[in-house]
């Protein structure tokens, strides 16, 4: 049985054997997902984010790299693909078709002076603070959880609000608003966020 199955994989078609179509597919397959996958993590670097448009590099790279993201006393950076990419497959995915969006308003020079970035910043921010709320500051998470956070290394002002946060099952975008980037005029941190704001 398992011959018979062998001859026939092999056997020829009108050109080509079984097996040849299954190699070059396999072959094909995986040059595909390789390209993909590696676009897909090229986008997400340092470099890409702050160089391919100016508006990245002009106005919100600045504000990161005065942020306690880009640089700490722990020498740990996140940088932008760790909050505003998910790390698992499917939701990065999603997120990079979202990301289409962007390219939009980047052909059709929607923000691509100062001015214009300014009018849409509370626009944009309120975009990804709800994705944020929505799904529980999963970027956030990513590195922070209140398991491992040493209370006693805080100040008694954060081990209250970390403390109260956590009991009353805030997530991080909550309180944490504006970490890395200016916050829109009029807005603070206590700021709550609603869809219909949009």
């Amino acid at each position: 049985m398992i011959l018979k199955v062998w001859k026939w994989f092999w056997s020829t078609t009108s050109k080509y054997t079984w097996g040849a179509i299954f190699v070059v597919g396999g072959i094909a397959g995986v040059i595909f997902w390789g390209g993909f996958n590696t676009a897909i993590e090229l986008s997400n670097s340092l470099y890409f984010c702050g160089n391919v448009c100016h508006e990245m590099n002009d106005y919100v790279i600045p504000e990161y790299q005065k942020s306690i993201h880009y640089q700490n006393a722990a020498g740990v950076r996140a940088i932008c693909s760790d909050c505003h990419v998910p790390k698992e497959w499917g939701p990065k995915v999603i997120r990079k078709i979202k990301a289409t969006g962007e390219l939009w308003g980047k052909i059709t020079g929607s923000i691509n002076t100062r001015e214009k970035f300014e009018a849409k910043r509370e626009k944009l921010a309120m975009l990804v603070w709800l994705e944020m709320k929505e799904n529980d500051s999963q970027e956030c998470r990513n590195c922070h959880s209140y398991e491992a956070m040493d209370w006693h290394a805080q100040s008694l002002v954060a081990q209250r609000d970390m403390r109260k946060a956590m009991k009353e099952g805030k997530t991080c975008i909550d309180c944490h608003k504006g970490i890395a980037h200016k916050l829109p005029e009029g807005y603070d941190e206590d700021t709550p966020i609603y869809d219909d704001d949009l």
